[in-house]
């Protein structure tokens, strides 16, 4: 786990600026992905060349069998999966950090009672304690790293099944240099290695359904929120106080 350290810290601090169903996804990505991937994956998934075992001595031939079957391992793949679907979230708490930092500078200026501060629009999207709203350009910058969470999630489960498929056979069978005929090669623990695969599409389909769950939720708040001050006698005076 100490490996995951830095990416840990990084994404929790976006915990404070998602929204419930973020902190979900966020509890998900910790526990059953980054967790289970360093306490139990690396150690089921470490002797699959090793262990595998071919019916020839030719030599070469047991590595370019392995090469065909896992052009890249599963254990690097999901490390790739969970770098790749956690990278929208980093770019958004960036976004979050420079909204706050702009804004932190127009709060200074207000309480100098600088003369160019009186021209500055009110705050928009922090309150005098820091915590911030999403709406306006936050809102549509959350959307969006949602929608490329969505699609990285739909592009390596679909790359998945292309590469090894969703069952680790118990036997491989090639026939290239410098194997001259069928050589066939048996894996280590495929039952294990299986249910574990299995285990990394169901926590994938998860984390993909809670990014279509959180789209839904913010679209309806913020649908919630523009019916609201349609409502209101003067809306102008509580644009600001708006979820969205």
């Amino acid at each position: 786990m100490g490996d995951w350290g830095f990416l840990s810290k990084l994404l929790n601090k976006v915990q404070s600026h998602s929204t419930v169903i973020g902190k979900v996804w966020m509890t998900v990505l910790f526990v059953f992905r980054i967790m289970v991937l360093g306490a139990g994956v690396e150690k089921v998934w470490g002797d699959e060349q090793s262990m595998m075992v071919c019916d020839t001595t030719r030599r070469g031939c047991k590595n370019l069998c392995y090469d065909r079957a896992f052009p890249i391992s599963h254990i690097r793949f999901w490390v790739m999966q969970i770098i790749f679907v956690s990278t929208p979230t980093l770019v958004y708490l960036a976004h979050v950090i420079h909204i706050t930092h702009q804004e932190q500078k127009i709060r200074d200026k207000l309480q100098k009672n600088d003369d160019e501060a009186k021209d500055l629009k009110s705050l928009k999207y922090t309150n005098e304690k820091g915590r911030v709203f999403i709406r306006g350009v936050l809102f549509r910058s959350y959307i969006l790293s949602l929608v490329v969470r969505i699609l990285l999630e739909l592009a390596f489960v679909v790359g998945q099944y292309y590469l090894y498929g969703f069952v680790l056979q118990p036997t491989l069978v090639c026939k290239a240099y410098p194997c001259y005929e069928k050589v066939e090669c048996f894996m280590s623990r495929p039952t294990e290695k299986t249910v574990f695969i299995i285990f990394m599409l169901v926590v994938s389909c998860v984390s993909l359904l809670l990014n279509v769950a959180e789209i839904i939720y913010l679209l309806c708040a913020r649908v919630k929120s523009r019916r609201t001050r349609s409502d209101l006698p003067t809306p102008a005076t509580t644009n600001h106080k708006t979820f969205c």
